[in-house]
């Protein structure tokens, strides 16, 4: 019987025992343990059929909420990696002139090593003798005049390892911040991945009870079709509102000439599909191309984009509107690049491949549909080999 009849007979079978403790009162108190215990047993029906229709509706919104949770956690990811590269490039630019201020502080120092090296050789006297070993005054003030200059010489070379050495230190200590950002982006970079490894594993989880399970194979098989069904009533509802405004034109004669949507090739193909993993006989109403996370995915032609989202059972998809009631819809997306009512161009990206919604990984679902009914697509692409 199904959660849903159980439910609607459950108030029916708490109004009957209601009767029944109405029409038994006069029996006297030997039936009153025996009325509690069937309103105990009527509440504890009323409980697993509430819980089972809690189980009923949880797995696609619990895949959805799984795959929220991975978009969110690999783009958390892609940033770590970002911030990891610019924390590696900063401290790889730091490198040249880290380089040269250790040069120039090897320069001076290699300068004052010299002239501690002269002034300990002439002594504490020796810049006296300099100047008393002179034979007139003229020549003596001239040596003065060349003392003050190695003087000053002496002070500038001291003020420039002071300087030069301060250099060194801010530059290192850059190198050493840069180093440590590296490092925290790194600690970010491995949370996340243990979050995605998570994340993956959790739906993997859920899809291994789906294989093994029979009754719960069949519930999420009816749990896409009706997804289906939804997105069909979807397009139906977006072609009845469509205006010409920002729509194609001519799109039935395109008909073998659309290039694919993405670069990659058709791994399920529309129509009847028996699947070997589920065991179970679905209408495929689109195509799967295989084709890698973060592909960009492209408009077949011109058109006004109608939606741009989350769809249940879909992940994130995007439908354009090409006129002549003709939409193209394309599912599993990861990054969405458009938004509603926004004309696109053939080959405008709409945005890139994930697995949103996907119960096999990286693919795009696409699907082509006219005045809501579903068409192959295959026949309207053009043949990458022609």
């Amino acid at each position: 019987m199904s959660p849903s009849r159980l439910a609607t007979r459950a108030p029916l079978v708490a109004l009957a025992a209601l009767g029944l403790v109405v029409a038994t009162a006069a029996f006297g108190q030997d039936r009153q343990e025996e009325l509690d215990a069937l309103r105990d047993r009527i509440e504890d029906s009323r409980e697993r059929v509430t819980t089972h229709e809690a189980d009923e509706r949880a797995l696609l919104e619990q895949l959805e909420d799984v795959d929220r949770r991975l978009t969110e956690v690999i783009r958390e990811r892609d940033q770590a990696r970002r911030d990891v590269a610019k924390a590696q490039a900063r401290v790889e630019a730091l490198g040249p002139d880290l380089a040269k201020a250790k040069r120039a502080l090897a320069s001076t120092q290699r300068a004052l090593s010299a002239r501690a090296v002269a002034l300990y050789r002439g002594g504490e006297l020796g810049p006296v003798r300099v100047l008393f070993s002179s034979d007139s005054l003229p020549e003596m003030l001239s040596r003065a005049s060349a003392l003050r200059v190695l003087v000053r010489h002496d002070a500038s070379l001291v003020a420039r390892h002071a300087e030069e050495r301060d250099r060194l230190e801010a530059v290192e200590a850059k190198e050493r911040a840069a180093l440590d950002e590296r490092r925290a982006a790194d600690a970010r970079l491995a949370g996340h991945a243990t979050r995605l490894a998570g994340e993956r594993k959790e739906k993997a989880v859920i899809l291994a009870r789906v294989r093994e399970d029979r009754t719960t194979e069949r519930r999420l098989l009816l749990e896409l079709e009706q997804a289906a069904q939804a997105l069909e009533e979807t397009i139906r509802t977006l072609g009845s509102r469509a205006s010409s405004g920002g729509v194609g034109e001519g799109f039935r004669e395109r008909k073998g000439k659309l290039a694919p949507p993405v670069a990659a090739s058709v791994v399920e193909r529309f129509g009847k599909v028996v699947d070997p993993e589920f065991r179970t006989t679905t209408f495929r109403s689109g195509i799967d191309f295989g084709a890698d996370a973060g592909e960009r995915v492209l408009a077949v032609a011109p058109g006004l984009v109608r939606f741009a989202g989350w769809f249940r059972g879909y992940g994130r998809i995007v439908i354009v509107d090409h006129g002549d009631g003709f939409h193209t819809i394309s599912g599993h997306l990861d990054e969405i690049h458009v938004t509603v009512g926004t004309p696109v161009e053939e080959g405008e990206p709409l945005g890139t491949v994930g697995e949103t919604g996907s119960l096999y990984g990286p693919s795009l679902y696409f699907e082509l549909r006219e005045n809501g009914q579903p068409l192959d697509p295959e026949p309207w692409l053009l043949d990458p080999r022609a």
